[in-house]
């Protein structure tokens, strides 16, 4: 970890049940979605880069790939590239760690 690097907790690994996802507000970030599939977690930003839909609320989480509904819209959440249009720019990801029950994002 370099010194303008910050590792944050995210939450514990057991509130987010495998093959969903929940929101999470940590200050001075956007508002995120953590993703588990099996014993894999990831985490990006919340808002579709298209329209601005929240993603957890609005979204279809199927395997590795987040879709918006708004305009169906589609992210791999392993690296936030779009998958399919109207989406173009990727979503903006953090690598997620697992350290005693709990996740941690770092932030550069």
């Amino acid at each position: 970890m370099t010194a303008s690097q910050e590792v944050l907790r995210l939450c514990a690994a057991d509130a987010v049940k495998p093959g969903e996802m929940i929101s999470v507000e940590l200050e001075g970030l956007p508002k995120l979605v953590v993703y588990r599939i099996g014993d894999e977690f990831y985490c990006s930003q919340d808002a579709c880069t298209h329209g601005g839909a929240s993603l957890c609320d609005e979204g279809d989480l199927n395997g590795y790939v987040i879709e918006c509904n708004w305009h169906n819209g589609k992210f791999d959440i392993r690296t936030g590239e779009p998958c399919s249009l109207p989406c173009t720019e990727p979503l903006r990801t953090f690598k997620v760690s697992r350290d005693r029950g709990d996740l941690f994002i770092e932030v550069t």
